[in-house]
């Protein structure tokens, strides 16, 4: 693994523990509680009681997100290739993203990677990006990606403190 690699996901190592200081903060997702893709390593030492394990239910995933964030939780909801997250686009496009618009704030932490082609390529249906596309459905849910290390926390901290949802694409 690279220097850059190594230094991008201690960076979010840091964001991770950043977001779980905040008593508001649970991480939702596949691969939460057991290792079986990268992300779950950026949340080594987090406490198991921030964690709550998901099944392959994705447009669930999304739409229990949005009711956590509308009793007042902020959840990280995980989706660990951004591909998985093309089954949750109702729930995150026609309801997390329309409810600004009548008023309620809910905030979720939608936090998804696009799947490394190299050394080992992952496939068409794990390396896809859709960024632009889900740029130009979400008009309440701010879409924004991360690469440089020296990026990430800034980017999370915004996330937690501006009152809206965040999608945060990482191209690590």
């Amino acid at each position: 693994m690279s220097a850059q690699a190594n230094s991008f996901i201690s960076e979010l190592k840091r964001a991770m523990f950043m977001l779980a200081a905040d008593p508001r903060v649970l991480f939702v997702g596949q691969g939460v509680r057991y290792d079986n893709h990268k992300m779950f390593e950026t949340l080594a030492g987090i406490p198991m009681d921030k964690r709550l394990e998901m099944p392959v239910c994705e447009d669930f995933q999304m739409g229990f997100c949005t009711g956590l964030a509308l009793t007042g939780r902020i959840p990280i909801c995980i989706f660990p290739r951004m591909d998985f997250l093309l089954l949750a686009a109702n729930q995150l496009v026609n309801h997390l993203d329309k409810l600004p618009l009548f008023g309620w704030t809910p905030k979720v932490i939608i936090r998804t990677a696009i799947g490394a082609k190299a050394p080992l390529d992952a496939g068409p249906q794990h390396t896809q990006n859709h960024t632009q596309a889900f740029a130009q459905m979400l008009t309440s849910v701010q879409v924004e990606t991360v690469s440089r290390p020296l990026d990430v926390m800034p980017l999370y901290r915004d996330a937690l403190e501006l009152s809206k949802s965040f999608l945060i694409v990482e191209h690590g």
